[in-house]
Order: C-alpha cells, then sequence, then structure tokens
C-alpha cells in the first residue's frame, strides 16, 4: 500500500501493484473506459479500486468529471513517484509470458497517419523498445485529458501543460493520374483542405467521400483530381502533380505532448524517432 514519506513524496510499498497498474492506465487515459481497454479490467472495477486506494491513502487521487478524471495535487505526486518504477509494474501486473513494453498512443490526421504506417517499424526501434498505438482521426483527441500520448497538430500549442516540437511545413497540391478528368474528388470533412474543394467545386465534384482515404484511392482509380499533401503526393508513383501548390493552406506541422510526460523514456524516444524520420 502507499503511505506518505517525511518529504511529501509517496512511498508505493502499501498498494498492490494491480492497483498501481491501474492507477497509472487512468492517469495515462484521463478516464476509466481507456483503462480498461488497457488493463482488461471493467471500468466500475477500476472504480471501485481507485476509490479503495484513496480510502487507504486517505486522500483523493482523481477528481471525477463529466469528461473524465483529472488527476489532484496528490495524484499528480504519485504518478510522478511511480514513474520511474512504471515499466517494472506493468511487467510484473502483465500475463504469464507477456513481454510488455511501454505503450506511446500517437494521434493523427488521415495523411499524416499513411506516413507514420510506413515508419512504424523505425519508431518502435530496432530491437523494439516500445509499442506504438496508431489513432487516426480528423477530430483532435486531447493530450491534456491523456486520450494520447503525442499528437501532430497544425499550430504551436498554446494550452497550459503542453509542449511542442516543429517539424517540417506542410504544402497541398492536386494530383491525378493521367488522362483523368479535370473534375475535384470531394471529402466530406472539417478541414481547410476539405472546405477549399468544396468552395470550388460545389455540386460538381466528380465524388464526394467521408473519409480522405477514400479520396486518394479514387484518384488512384482515375475518377478525377485529389487535393494532398505534397509529402503524400509525391509518394504515389502513379500520381502526377496537375497544378501548383495552394499556398493559403500551407502550415506548419507541430509534433505535440503533455509537459509532464515528455521526460518519459519511451515517450522521448518516440518523439526524436519521429522528429528525424519526418524532418
Amino acid at each position: 500500500m502507499v503511505g506518505t514519506k517525511g518529504d511529501g513524496s509517496t512511498d508505493a510499498s502499501r498498494i498492490a501493484w494491480g492497483d498501481l497498474a491501474a492507477f497509472l492506465a487512468i492517469a495515462r487515459h484521463g478516464g476509466l473506459t481507456a483503462a480498461a481497454r488497457e488493463t482488461g479490467s471493467s471500468a466500475p472495477t477500476l472504480g471501485r479500486r481507485m476509490r479503495a486506494m484513496e480510502r487507504t491513502l486517505g486522500r483523493d487521487l482523481f477528481v471525477r468529471r463529466t469528461h473524465g478524471y483529472d488527476l489532484t495535487e496528490a495524484g499528480t505526486r504519485l504518478r510522478d513517484d511511480l514513474r520511474p518504477a512504471e515499466a517494472t509494474i506493468l511487467r510484473a501486473t502483465a500475463p504469464a509470458g507477456d513481454d510488455v513494453l511501454p505503450l506511446v498512443r500517437i494521434t493523427a490526421g488521415t495523411w499524416t497517419m499513411l506516413a507514420l504506417t510506413g515508419l512504424a517499424g523505425r519508431i518502435t526501434g530496432t530491437p523494439p523498445d516500445l509499442r506504438v498505438r496508431l489513432l487516426q482521426g480528423e477530430d483532435i483527441l486531447s493530450i491534456p485529458r491523456r486520450e494520447a500520448s503525442i499528437g501532430f497538430r497544425r499550430d504551436r500549442p498554446t494550452e497550459a501543460g503542453l509542449a511542442g516540437r516543429r517539424l517540417r511545413p506542410v504544402a497541398f497540391a492536386p494530383y491525378a493520374v493521367a488522362g483523368a478528368p479535370d473534375r475535384w474528388i470531394a471529402v466530406r470533412a472539417r478541414t481547410p483542405s476539405a472546405r477549399w474543394v468544396a468552395e470550388r467545386c460545389g455540386d460538381a465534384a466528380a465524388a464526394e467521400v467521408d473519409m480522405p482515404r477514400l479520396a486518394l484511392d479514387l484518384a488512384l482509380a482515375g475518377l478525377g483530381r485529389v487535393l494532398l499533401p505534397t509529402f503524400v503526393g509525391e509518394a504515389q508513383a502513379d500520381l502526377d502533380r496537375v497544378g501548383p501548390e495552394i499556398t493559403e493552406l500551407a502550415h506548419d506541422q507541430w509534433l505535440v505532448t503533455h509537459d509532464a510526460d515528455r521526460a518519459l523514456p519511451e515517450i522521448r524516444r518516440a518523439l526524436d524517432r519521429i522528429a528525424d524520420l519526418m524532418a
């Protein structure tokens, strides 16, 4: 079980390691649902275990909110005290025979994720010293609530507690296969590039899709032209650039993580490798 030492930090010797692993999972994810998927326990069970831990310690570890679990000052101190031993705790609580590597959750939009999938083996290391969970989506996951460990963003982070590293600029241009009709393939998404195409093609699009990756597939099939980041378009051997870069869509790209997490060895390794690979 966990006690309090004279210097105000916490001593984890009086709490079962399985409860410590559950606590760390909830602290990382900022809620019970995602932590339950990671630990294999149900959300109600995790909730009861955290209440029991708090009663044992005589202090609250979390503030329960409608959006999830936020750490209290005592919870933050416990998390920070446990971090040096986190990998050991995870190994000790893993099923027999499992060789558990620390998990890094990376969130990115469709096009960045397309590039990341080809780099995943180099991000995890040789031999692997971490594992990645790739979370693709145009909606931004919350890093402050630990929905992801690392995120790709258009803008420099301004929220308190976030750290950012600038990557390469992103440019956009139209691409199509030779002989394709001069009509846009439109993406129904809330992104600047999707809005740019929608404003120019209206109801005259060659096709409309609800996922950006489908637009690329249709362009490769010769249905029309697609607006792509140049790092994606130039990597497609069958596509030609059929127009100039769209300067108004150009933007920086930032690699963002929680300031309290970036010193974790697995997060630092992942950040450094991604930055090197996508420089």
